[in-house]
């Protein structure tokens, strides 16, 4: 649990109100949701390929992306080294306007989904071990989709409660990040998802509280200051970007 969203809510009180809204979730208190309830999911799949397209241009400068601590730096609890990158589309509600031009169908594709809040390429390493932890609130629900995932697929999986799964190529798994999860890929290929944050349907008046929550989370320090770190990456990838193409345009003489 970040510090700073303990700092700004209060991890005892987001439990109390995890254990109440839960009553009026029509998915349940459950570890992995069917996708097969939610229509978007059916739409993402069946693109999957147009996805992994805009990833692989991604992938070309791999070395340069963010690890995930350089976003969010409360991920250092989790991850220290330069084995997890990411490439961020949204976080939590905030648009990351220069990457989202760099993958237009992909962000379209996003921007399509009810409730959608955080959308990213999450890229392991292979070797790449995620200790357990649990996500900060229970009112958002965790999709992967599978965009590169390795040949020996049972290495590397995911563990959520004491559920056990494992990616397939453009199909989606949805669970309760709450619940204590870890993730091994003990492969010597590379794991990537498209990693998107939900909005929780609840039945009314509950619907309206949750929005209200995450808009507050949205606000806290633990979101802010990964939005201006988001920002300052973005800015000296653009930099580095435009200095290479300075450097190959033929001057005139």
């Amino acid at each position: 649990m970040p510090k700073s969203l303990l700092d700004t809510v209060g991890f005892q009180l987001i439990q109390l109100i995890e254990k109440g809204m839960v009553r009026f979730s029509p998915h349940g208190d459950v570890l992995f949701f069917n996708t097969d309830e939610f229509a978007w999911t059916h739409r993402l799949e069946r693109h999957w390929e147009t996805i992994r397209d805009e990833l692989d241009a991604v992938l070309q400068n791999r070395s340069a992306l963010p690890n995930f601590q350089d976003i969010s730096e409360d991920q250092t609890s989790i991850t220290n080294d330069d084995q997890w990158k990411t490439f961020f589309l949204y976080g939590f509600g905030h648009k990351a306007e220069a990457n989202c031009a760099r993958c237009p169908e992909t962000t379209r594709l996003v921007e399509s989904i009810p409730g959608m809040k955080t959308a990213f390429f999450s890229i392991l390493a292979p070797g790449k071990h995620i200790p357990p932890h649990r996500g900060p609130y229970k009112g958002v629900m965790r999709y992967h989709l599978g965009l590169k995932v390795p040949e020996q697929a049972e290495n590397c999986r995911i563990r959520v409660g004491d559920e056990y799964r494992h990616w397939e190529e453009g199909k989606g798994i949805m669970f309760d990040d709450t619940h204590q999860h870890e993730v091994w890929n003990d492969t010597d290929e590379e794991r990537v998802v498209l990693f998107l944050d939900i909005v929780r349907p609840f039945d009314p008046p509950i619907g309206a509280i949750n929005e209200a929550l995450i808009k507050l989370i949205s606000l806290s320090p633990f979101v802010t200051k990964a939005k201006k770190n988001q920002e300052q990456w973005e800015a000296r990838h653009q930099a580095a970007g435009d200095g290479q193409a300075t450097a190959q345009t033929p001057q005139s003489v």
